[in-house]
């Protein structure tokens, strides 16, 4: 076993964000990590962006060519499911539409944090929701992790409305 850790670097670019949240975050993230067994093979980092609207939709724009806001954005640096090590990406979150999601949802706002950052800590490490397939997949990865954390199924909601 090694004695490497994930460092996470939570970056707050908008106060509208509370500073609580970072445990939230770090919780979040290191569920994901227990859960998948991940031991990175060195020192490890990754940040979290905590920004806004507008400044979601300029990262949208620039890198994924879309022209509106989204509540999480993942960038990763390194291969899908390469071994864990140096700087391995970039999550970021946009304050206005997590909180219009957890409040529509009927979701606490740190709820649905943990949950994007799982899900945003996921697509860094390769998973996706391309295909059905990949996408269940990837949604009982979320599920297992937030039910470590006490968290309900993030998915039931909206599996009540299809």
């Amino acid at each position: 076993m090694s004695d490497f850790q994930i460092e996470i670097d939570v970056l707050v670019q908008d106060d509208m964000w509370s500073p609580d949240l970072e445990d939230v975050i770090l919780r979040a993230v290191a569920a994901a990590i227990d859960h998948l067994q991940i031991v990175p093979a060195g020192p490890t980092e990754l940040s979290v962006l905590l920004t806004n609207d507008v400044h979601q939709h300029e990262l949208n724009a620039q890198w994924r060519e879309k022209q509106s806001t989204t509540n999480v954005l993942s960038f990763p640096q390194i291969e899908p499911f390469a071994p864990v090590c140096g700087l391995i990406g970039d999550i970021s979150l946009a304050y206005e539409t997590v909180a219009k999601e957890a409040q529509l949802e009927g979701k606490s706002f740190s709820d649905h944090v943990s949950h994007l950052c799982v899900h945003g800590f996921l697509h860094i490490l390769g998973y996706d929701h391309l295909t059905s397939e990949d996408a269940e997949k990837m949604e009982q990865l979320e599920r297992d992790i937030l039910s470590a954390l006490e968290i309900g199924d993030p998915y039931a909601e909206m599996a009540l409305e299809h």
